[in-house]
């Protein structure tokens, strides 16, 4: 099946603590159903001391999301499905809401 989100595309979180919130996706985990999403999510990892971080400490990094619970923004910033169409010889990505062709 073809991705309906993509790495880079803009995303708003639709449940969750961070509903609401937007940002870029930064990884796609297609078998775990799951992504990753710019400064959303934030959980805090204990990390020994290592030679590589002899500091250690608590670190934040942004925890995967399911995909269910995002949705692409489009060109008028509000959340929207993802449809195809065949455009050519080329399948593209489109905006349920707008029509629009989504870049990525």
């Amino acid at each position: 099946m073809a991705a309906k989100i993509k790495k880079g595309d803009r995303v708003v979180v639709l449940a969750g603590k961070d509903k609401g919130k937007q940002g870029a996706v930064t990884q796609v985990l297609p078998k775990e159903n799951r992504v990753v999403v710019e400064g959303v999510n934030m959980v805090a990892r204990h990390t020994k001391p290592t030679q590589a971080d002899p500091q250690g400490g608590i670190k934040h990094k942004e925890a995967a999301l399911h995909v269910s619970n995002v949705a692409v923004v489009d060109s008028n910033g509000k959340p929207t499905r993802v449809g195809f169409k065949i455009e050519g010889d080329k399948k593209v990505r489109v905006a349920k809401t707008t029509g629009e062709v989504i870049n990525g």
